[in-house]
C-alpha cells in the first residue's frame, strides 16, 4: 500500500487464509496507546511515488516476441507489495514450463525481484535488467502494509481476473508469513481501521482475526474501529535483501533501459518477464496504465509506537526508518516533486487524530 485512498479496491475474499498461518489474538486494547508525535519539526523527509494503476487490473499474460516468449507482469497499482509473490507465481507458471536455458527479467522493483527469485527457485539462471535499482524504484516508496488498495475499478474487471487476483493474494499472504523477521523487515502489527473506511468490507475474511470496537473500547477520536493483525514490510530492507538473494544465488543484474520491444527482442535470453510497472505504458503502448501519485511524510522514528492506523486522516505505519504518514491518491498526476501543501495537509490531519487519542478502561 502506498496510500489508503482506495479507488475501487474491491472485495478480497480469501477463504483459505484462515488456515494458512496463525495470527496473534486481536483483543480489545486497554490503557493508553502511545501517540505519534506529529509536528513539522519531526519531519525528516518526504517521498513521492507513482503507482502503476490500471482500471482493468494488473496484467499477467504471455505472448510471442519474435522467437522469444514474453510474459507480462505489471500494473499492480497500490498493491504491488501485497501481490508481488503471488503475481510472480502466476507469471512464472506461464513462462517456465517447457523452457530451457537462461531467463531475463526486466525491472528491479518488487515485481521484478520476486519474479527473479521464483525463476531461480525453479532452477533457471536469471539476468535482471533494470534502468533503476533500489532505492530508486517506486517500490521503495511504498508504505508496506499487506493490504491491497487502489489497483482496479470494480466495473472494469472480469470474474476471471478476480480469480487471478485471489490466487495471487493468497500465495503472497502465505509467502510473507514464512519470511517474518529482521532479515526481510517483515512483522505482524496490530492495526486500527475506521469502520467507515473502504477497507472495512474486506476484513470479515481477511485477515482472519478481527473485531469491531465501540466508542468506549478504543482510544481514537472516531466512532467505531476495527482492530486486526496484519503484516507490514519495511520496503527498503526487503528490497535490499531480495537483491542479495538474487546475487547470492548466481543471478546477474545489469543496469540497462529499453526504448522498444525490438530492443527486448535482441536480448540473448529466449524467455523474458516484463516487470516494468508504469514503464509498460510507453514500452508496450498500454494506454490503460495511469500514474496514481502518492506522497508520504516521514517523521522521526518512535520505537514505542507498535500499532498502525488507517482511516479518514490517512494512514500511519511505524517502521524502523521512521513513522510513515500517507493517504493520497492522485490519479493521472505524473509529478514526482513533493508538494508542500500536501505535506502540510498530511501532518495536520494526523496531528488532529493523535492529539485526540485517549485512554480506555
Amino acid at each position: 500500500m502506498l496510500a489508503s485512498a482506495a479507488l475501487g479496491a474491491g472485495g478480497l475474499l480469501l477463504p483459505g487464509c484462515a488456515t494458512t498461518g496463525a495470527t496473534p489474538p486481536a483483543a480489545a486494547p486497554t490503557g493508553c496507546l502511545p501517540p505519534v508525535e506529529v509536528s513539522e519539526s519531526r519531519l525528516i523527509r518526504t517521498a513521492v511515488g507513482l503507482r502503476p494503476y490500471r482500471a482493468p487490473g494488473f496484467v499477467v499474460r504471455a505472448e510471442a516476441l519474435g522467437d522469444k516468449r514474453l510474459v507480462h507482469n505489471y500494473g499492480h497499482g497500490g498493491a504491488g507489495i501485497t501481490l508481488s509473490w503471488g503475481s510472480a507465481r502466476l507469471a512464472t507458471a506461464l513462462g517456465l514450463p517447457e523452457h530451457q536455458g537462461a531467463v531475463a527479467v526486466i525491472g528491479a522493483g518488487v515485481m521484478g525481484l520476486t519474479t527473479a527469485r521464483l525463476v531461480q527457485e525453479a532452477g533457471f539462471p536469471v539476468t535482471l535488467y533494470a534502468a533503476a535499482l533500489p532505492p530508486e524504484t517506486t517500490s521503495n516508496v511504498a508504505g508496506g502494509q499487506f493490504h491491497p488498495f487502489g489497483h482496479f475499478r470494480e466495473d472494469a474487471v472480469t470474474p476471471e481476473w478476480r480469480a487471478q487476483f485471489r490466487a495471487a493474494a493468497d500465495y503472497s499472504w502465505r509467502r510473507f508469513q514464512i519470511m517474518i523477521g529482521d532479515d526481510y523487515g517483515i512483522r505482524w502489527l496490530p492495526t486500527y481501521t475506521e469502520a467507515s473506511a473502504p477497507e472495512w468490507k474486506l476484513l470479515p475474511t481477511f485477515p482472519p482475526v478481527n473485531r469491531v470496537l465501540g466508542r468506549g473500547e478504543h482510544p481514537f477520536p472516531v466512532e467505531s474501529i476495527v482492530r486486526y493483525d496484519t503484516l507490514y514490510v519495511e520496503t527498503g530492507r526487503f528490497l535490499r535483501q531480495l537483491i542479495r538473494d538474487v546475487e547470492s544465488s548466481g543471478g546477474r543484474i545489469a543496469v540497462r533501459s529499453f526504448d522498444s520491444p525490438a530492443a527486448i527482442a535482441a536480448l540473448p535470453e529466449r524467455l523474458v518477464f516484463n516487470c516494468t510497472g508504469l514503464g509498460a505504458r510507453a514500452l508496450f503502448g498500454d494506454e490503460a496504465l495511469q500514474p496514481a501519485r502518492g506522497q508520504l511524510a516521514i517523521l522521526l522514528p518512535q520505537p514505542e509506537v507498535r500499532y498502525a492506523f488507517t482511516g479518514s486522516a490517512g494512514y500511519m505505519f511505524p517502521r524502523a526508518d521512521g513513522i510513515i504518514l500517507g493517504g493520497t491518491f492522485g490519479l493521472g498526476d505524473w509529478s514526482l516533486e513533493p508538494d508542500p501543501a500536501t505535506t502540510a495537509r498530511i501532518l495536520r490531519r494526523h496531528q488532529a487524530l493523535f492529539e485526540g487519542l485517549r485512554c480506555t478502561a
